[in-house]
């Protein structure tokens, strides 16, 4: 019989919804030996978080997150809150023994993160940072297709992340639906965003960045607040840096939210010696791959359709040629630290693999503001 892992989870925006999903779908798909609990959410105001809790579920709703962690009967504090307030929830969290597991953007800059991540490690408890990218079936075999060698030498790695929701200069800066536009709130724009998910799946395909050149803009300067007063915005709208790899290879990264007709464009390319790889989040269930070794008459890019068996996860859902869809990966990332905890071995990514995640965006800002190559700070 599965062992109850009791979970309280802070915030009930975007996030909350897809991490509720996955706390009541998980053991319907995976055989894993613990089953999640949704014990109590913390909300700000009241009566959306009751009624977030009778929707989904939930126990018990909060309006005061330190609740959650202080109560003995919860195992494992879900931080899914805006970004300015990762830091004050995890350190209190790893001070009273509590698993954690955090949305992303680690922290707010890397100060933060480094606390956080001394903190968590030094309780010895579990902990996940929910980069939900990682288990795309089509990312993951991605790094299948490159462990197995089937690449070669790496040469290239090139990313894109584009929207297009804040060209509008009356979309507002903070407020429940915009607060990444917030400084004081999100901590910086895209690169902190968008630029992340890019970073985390590049280092995990193609291992350390060394250093970088970066440039960023803020397109529309002066915005306004819900209430109307005026807000000056003093975060990026777009992200864009040339990165070296501890593997000799180049990389290059775009992140923007002013990419008219993009709604979610999460792409990258890979260019080895033997082939190469390509991934577009809009069409997540494909990986096209280019294998030079072919007979030259049959060389071409291929399409992989990722949706059988012998592809990650895909056997825990149906059958080939049915896919699966966005709220899938965060089920496959729980999944993944569910099974780590009962084989006690360390969930990925964690704390650590987010805080070289953040060191990378650090640097790519102050490259932008010097105008110089910067190497990551020390994680």
């Amino acid at each position: 019989m599965a062992k109850l892992l009791n979970i309280g989870m802070v915030g009930h925006g975007f996030m909350g919804r897809a991490h509720s999903n996955a706390y009541l779908r998980v053991n319907q798909f995976f055989d894993v030996g613990y089953q999640p609990v949704l014990k109590a959410v913390a909300g700000r105001d009241k009566d959306s978080t009751e009624a977030f809790a009778r929707h989904w579920g939930w126990e018990r709703a909060e309006t005061d997150w330190r609740r959650l962690v202080e109560a003995s009967e919860i195992d494992a504090i879900d931080i899914c809150s805006p970004n300015n307030t990762h830091c004050e929830i995890a350190l209190a969290a790893a001070a009273a023994g509590k698993m954690i597991l955090c949305e992303k953007p680690l922290a707010m800059n890397l100060d933060e993160g480094r606390r956080m991540t001394a903190a968590v490690e030094g309780s010895g408890k579990p902990n996940m940072v929910w980069f939900n990218y990682r288990r795309v079936p089509a990312i993951s075999l991605a790094k299948q297709i490159i462990e197995e060698g089937r690449l070669g030498k790496i040469f290239h790695y090139r990313a894109t992340y584009l929207q297009d929701w804040t060209i509008s200069p009356k979309v507002p800066v903070g407020g429940t639906a915009t607060w990444r536009l917030d400084k004081e709130v999100a901590g910086a724009g895209v690169s902190g965003d968008l630029s992340t998910h890019n970073i985390d799946t590049a280092i995990w395909l193609n291992g350390p960045v060394t250093r970088v050149c970066g440039m960023t803009e803020i397109f529309i300067k002066d915005r306004r607040r819900p209430d109307g007063s005026p807000a000056r915005v003093e975060i990026d709208d777009v992200c864009t840096f040339l990165a070296r790899f501890s593997n000799g290879s180049n990389g290059t990264f775009e992140a923007t939210r002013y990419a008219r007709g993009r709604k979610n464009k999460n792409s990258f390319e890979v260019n080895g010696e033997k082939g190469s790889l390509y991934f577009d989040l809009e069409d997540m269930h494909q990986l096209q791959y280019f294998a030079h070794e072919d007979p030259p008459h049959l060389q071409g890019w291929r399409t992989i359709f990722v949706t059988g068996a012998e592809h990650p996860y895909m056997a825990n859902w149906w059958v080939p040629g049915c896919v699966i869809g966005y709220e899938h990966t965060f089920i496959n990332a729980l999944a993944d630290f569910l099974k780590s905890l009962e084989k006690g071995e360390r969930a990925w990514p964690d704390f650590r693999d987010a805080l070289e995640t953040q060191a990378v965006a650090e640097a790519v800002l102050e490259s932008a503001r010097s105008e110089s190559w910067v190497s990551p700070g020390q994680v």
